[in-house]
């Protein structure tokens, strides 16, 4: 069953991160705070292995963080955990049994206004791991939660993401060339943002870490929304630029003008009756990758609607099938 994000995105609320580091956790940082959500099927997050992208503060912090919670949302009959209140960005790393060196970072959507951490986080590893891949599920800043330079914060999280892994790919035995990124709705423009502005000048450097390439060898950009221009896009433009953006802002998170010869390749998955994200978003990035012959998988499915991730769909949907040509796809680009 899909997702319908329509029902569900005014009234998510969501929950903030316990930072913590992966390889040492001090006994108050875990368990993080049980939150007053105690469903039954509420999935186990964070995973034990979660942990800051950044020392201290994240860039632009307000004096007052954004207030940590967690809610279960959707019909009875499928709930998701949903995120809001992230003050402290993380990765959360899901380790298959025998890496193979591939891994992506995983961004989950949301509209920019909450993560969908379930459907487009847990059960994106749970379907990739058993392969040999990695995955780093990154909870990033939500840009209207009081953070300076809005529209730059999930750009500066999924840079500073990626460096981060590189880093300390040695540590879970990835080979940081075959490092990729995948992302879904709004996760998707962050993807997007990611593959063409991978290099722009969003924050300062903090450590070594920021030596490193914030280049993505791959991208999965599912459902993605691409131009902020184009409409409908659920409520990712004006969640991300605020309201009162300037022509410049619009332009510059307008991913599908940015890509050049030296974009990574991109694998993109839509469905045409999505009634969130106009599919012209996936027409325009395809097309754009075509122009400057990047290489480009495009999947356009007739039915899946919105926010169908990797469950949400029955098995005999052919777009519930698109984890299988992503992991395919990918390893010719590894």
């Amino acid at each position: 069953m899909t997702i319908d994000r329509r029902t569900l995105i005014g009234s998510a609320i969501g929950i903030g991160m316990a930072g913590m580091t992966s390889a040492a956790a001090s006994a108050q940082d875990w368990p993080p705070a049980v939150p007053a959500d105690r469903s039954p099927n509420r999935p186990a997050w964070p995973p034990r292995e979660t942990f800051r992208i950044w020392p201290g503060r994240a860039p632009g912090s307000p004096e007052t963080l954004p207030v940590d919670g967690s809610t279960m949302e959707g019909p009875a009959d499928g709930r998701q955990l949903w995120v809001r209140g992230v003050a402290h960005p993380t990765l959360s790393v899901y380790r298959p049994e025998k890496p193979d060196g591939r891994a992506v970072l995983c961004m989950p959507g949301g509209g920019y206004k909450f993560l969908s951490v379930q459907n487009e986080g847990i059960h994106v590893a749970a379907a990739f791991n058993p392969h040999g891949i990695t995955v780093f599920v990154l909870t990033y800043r939500l840009p209207g939660e009081g953070w300076a330079n809005r529209a730059d914060v999930p750009l500066q999280d999924a840079q500073r993401a990626m460096r981060v892994i590189r880093s300390r790919a040695a540590q879970w035995n990835i080979d940081p060339a075959k490092l990729g990124c995948i992302g879904f709705s709004a996760g998707g423009h962050l993807a997007a943002s990611l593959t063409v502005g991978f290099d722009d000048k969003v924050y300062s450097p903090v450590d070594d870490a920021d030596t490193q390439s914030a280049r993505p060898a791959y991208s999965g950009l599912i459902y993605p929304v691409i131009d902020l221009s184009i409409g409908p896009n659920g409520d990712s433009t004006k969640s991300l630029v605020g309201p009162d953006a300037t022509p410049e802002q619009y332009a510059r998170y307008e991913a599908s003008k940015r890509v050049t010869g030296d974009t990574p390749p991109m694998f993109i998955v839509q469905a045409l009756d999505d009634p969130i994200v106009n599919p012209q978003n996936a027409i325009n990035m395809m097309e754009a990758a075509r122009a400057h012959e990047v290489p480009v998988e495009a999947h356009f499915f007739e039915h899946g609607g919105h926010g169908f991730g990797i469950k949400g769909l029955s098995e005999d949907m052919p777009a519930a099938h698109w984890p299988l040509f992503f992991r395919l796809w990918s390893a010719k680009h590894s």
